[in-house]
C-alpha cells in the first residue's frame, strides 16, 4: 500500500511538472508572438511613412527617378511580404537600405533639407526607426528567453512531446544593413 502511495506521489509531481513546463513553454510563445506583432506595428508606421517622404523628395529632385522607385519598390516588397520572419526581415532590411541612399540623395538638395514637411517626415521616420530597432531587441530578447526553455532540460523533454519550436531571431545579415539611415538636419 505504501509502494502505490509513493508511485502516485512520484506521478503526480512528475505531472504538476510536466504541466508547468508545458504552461511556461505556451507562455514564452505567446510572448514572442506579442514581441513579433510590436515590430510589425512600427514597421507599418514605417511603410505609411515612407510614401510621404518620397513624395516631398519628388518635387525638388525629380530627376533622381532610380532611387525613388528603388524606395517605392522595397516599400512594396515589404508590405507584400509575408510568411517566416526570415522573408519578412530580408525586405525590411532591404527597405532600409533603400531610404538610406534616398536620405544620401536628400544631402544633395539644400532646398529640400529645408523644407519643414520633409524636416518633419525625416524626423517621425528617425523616431520610427528607433522603435523598430527597440521592438527587435524586445523580440529578440523574448525569442532568446523561449529558445533557452524549449533547449533546455527538462524543458527540451516536454518541448519535444508537445512539438514547441524555436523561433529565428530577427537578425541582420550583411553587414551594411546595421547602419542607421542618417537623418541630418
Amino acid at each position: 500500500m505504501l509502494l502505490i502511495l509513493i508511485y502516485l506521489s512520484v506521478l503526480a509531481v512528475v505531472g504538476l511538472l510536466v504541466i508547468s513546463l508545458y504552461n511556461s513553454l505556451v507562455r514564452g510563445r505567446n510572448e514572442v508572438k506579442n514581441a513579433w506583432s510590436a515590430i510589425d506595428v512600427q514597421l507599418k508606421r514605417r511603410h505609411d511613412l515612407i510614401p510621404n517622404v518620397i513624395e516631398a523628395v519628388k518635387v525638388y529632385a525629380s530627376h533622381e527617378r532610380q532611387t525613388l522607385d528603388a524606395v517605392t519598390n522595397a516599400r512594396q516588397e515589404a508590405v507584400a511580404s509575408s510568411g517566416s520572419i526570415e522573408i519578412r526581415a530580408k525586405a525590411e532590411n532591404a527597405l532600409s537600405a533603400s531610404l538610406r541612399s534616398l536620405f544620401a540623395l536628400a544631402e544633395a538638395y539644400p532646398n529640400l533639407k529645408a523644407n519643414e514637411s520633409f524636416i518633419a517626415l525625416q524626423t517621425e521616420l528617425a523616431a520610427t526607426e528607433n522603435k523598430i530597432g527597440f521592438a527587435r531587441q524586445y523580440y529578440n530578447d523574448t525569442a532568446l528567453r523561449y529558445k533557452n526553455r524549449v533547449e533546455t532540460f527538462p524543458g527540451n523533454i516536454v518541448a519535444g512531446m508537445f512539438n514547441f519550436r524555436v523561433e529565428p531571431f530577427f537578425q541582420l545579415k550583411e553587414a551594411g544593413e546595421r547602419e542607421a539611415p542618417r537623418v541630418k538636419f
